[in-house]
């Protein structure tokens, strides 16, 4: 799913691309995307758009009626923007935007369709989208701090709550923890003051550090590699692969759709935890530490 570094950088190229240019035709390819019926989305047609913001994970697009324009791209969803002059193909779209210098068009891969569109009417309507998280850049430690620490949740949960946090996802929270050297089922009430600061400072680096990265690999075109798995990645996405800081293998934790990737010898004192379907198929044979899972069995034997 795009996260905050990726969308930031969307909004960058969407802004020199379409703020002050006229949307003259909306075509609505999949019906399931529009998730609002008034006002009606042919009301956004004929209009300049003035103004983009980014709302957590989403990305709006103001008008000079002042509708806005919804997208959240959820975890398959992608824009592609072509020139005026374009003259090649334009890949099968959810939707296309075509303006009086381009078209901007959303995809999404696969079968489920869960990239979703909203047309709404002024701030108010606006700010219905805007789950509550505190946008985490540039923030004080104290305020970061206050906001984790209102509940007691696990590192994991709490970065990438909408509520807490804005624009954070299960990617971006994989290496904030890596780089803060933190397991992430520790509770936030559990954390010490270095920890926290181990935890702000790698909020604020990667995070800037990623928007830096996707920001020149885009370079003066339109971003087209959105995704949330990387190779230049510490962890994320890595299982199994070695830790670019000590080596060991990274492991990982899988729950519904999702996956936690985390080093055990960086971030969990050397403890495995346990993931909930593989721990409970294997039971005693579920090695617990490094050393039993390098040997093969929990009692560093290898298994039979």
């Amino acid at each position: 799913m795009p996260e905050l570094p990726d969308v930031a950088v969307y909004i960058e190229a969407l802004d020199e691309r379409i703020v002050g240019h006229r949307l003259e035709r909306i075509a609505l390819k999949n019906p399931f995307l529009l998730r609002t019926a008034e006002p009606p989305l042919s009301l956004c047609e004929g209009h300049t758009v003035t103004r983009l913001r980014r709302i957590g994970k989403r990305i709006a697009i103001g008008l000079d009626n002042d509708l806005w324009l919804v997208i959240h791209l959820m975890i398959a969803g992608r824009l592609h923007w072509y020139p005026k002059d374009h003259l090649g193909r334009i890949r099968s779209p959810l939707l296309q935007l075509t303006f009086d210098n381009g078209v901007l068009t959303l995809t999404e891969a696969g079968t489920k369709r869960r990239a979703s569109l909203h047309v709404v009417a002024g701030e108010r309507q606006l700010e219905e989208h805007d789950r509550g998280g505190l946008e985490v850049l540039g923030v004080a430690l104290e305020r970061f701090r206050e906001r984790l620490n209102k509940r007691n949740h696990t590192l994991k949960r709490a970065l990438t709550d909408p509520t807490i946090l804005s624009g954070i996802g299960n990617a971006y929270s994989d290496e904030i923890l890596h780089r803060a050297r933190l397991s992430p089922m520790k509770q936030t009430r559990q954390l010490n003051d270095d920890e926290w600061r181990r935890l702000y400072d790698a909020t604020q680096a990667v995070l800037r550090e990623w928007i830096e990265r996707l920001r020149a690999e885009a370079a003066d075109g339109f971003p087209e590699k959105v995704t949330a798995f990387r190779k230049e990645m510490a962890v994320h996405g890595r299982y199994g692969l070695p830790c670019p800081v000590c080596g060991t293998s990274v492991q990982r934790i899988r729950y519904a759709e999702n996956e936690t990737n985390y080093c055990p010898r960086c971030q969990t004192d050397g403890k495995l935890l346990a993931d909930r379907a593989l721990s409970r198929l294997l039971k005693d044979d579920w090695p617990r530490t490094i050393e039993a899972l390098e040997a093969g069995s929990p009692q560093g034997r290898p298994l039979k």
